[in-house]
């Protein structure tokens, strides 16, 4: 395994890291909450995104409308059904999402899923780390590489490992200001 991909890998990490930040719910309206919702559209779960226009008018305020008028009824039952935490109120043209603001209880709730989410994404990062570093082991045990070089290699795999462990604890501390800011 090269340091470029390790690094690449754990880059890959990082990007998942932040778009699963990106669906937890702040006090203003972002149409990244609903990434995660699917349709189900003729029988297909499709993403939301796909069946209809989402915008952030202002920053209470999500509005969805779906391309297709005929699937406004599917796309309103899917965001009530979803686990964002949001009821519909459909006019016939648009479904409006009113963002309410959050209270002390539900922010300290946030912080911690966005903490797990972090968590999880350390794990991913030392699942790349042990992975790169049994394949350096591997290479050394097989005469491939000296042991200098294995111990050079998994000296700098770690150090990739904590400027990427940093890069999730940054993104963590930006995710809990935003939950956190009233």
């Amino acid at each position: 395994m090269k340091l470029a991909d390790v690094q690449e890998n754990m880059q890959k990490t990082i990007e998942a890291t932040q778009r699963a930040f990106n669906t937890i719910r702040t006090g203003r309206a972002n149409a990244a909450l609903l990434d995660r919702v699917t349709v189900d559209y003729y029988g297909t779960e499709t993403p939301l995104k796909s069946l209809a226009n989402i915008s952030t008018p202002d920053a209470t305020t999500i509005i969805v409308q779906p391309y297709d008028k005929s699937s406004m009824a599917q796309i309103e039952k899917a965001i009530s059904m979803s686990d964002v935490g949001l009821t519909p109120n459909n006019d016939g043209q648009v479904i409006r999402l009113n963002i309410p603001p959050l209270t002390a209880e539900r922010r300290k709730e946030l912080v911690k899923l966005a903490g797990k989410l972090a968590e999880e994404g350390k794990v991913a990062l030392r699942n790349i780390r042990r992975d790169a570093i049994d394949s350096v082991r591997k290479q050394e045990k097989n005469h491939e590489i000296s042991e200098d070089e294995s111990k050079d290699l998994q000296d700098r795999i770690q150090k990739i490992t904590d400027r990427f462990t940093a890069k999730i604890d940054e993104l963590l501390a930006a995710k809990e200001k935003d939950i956190t800011t009233v």
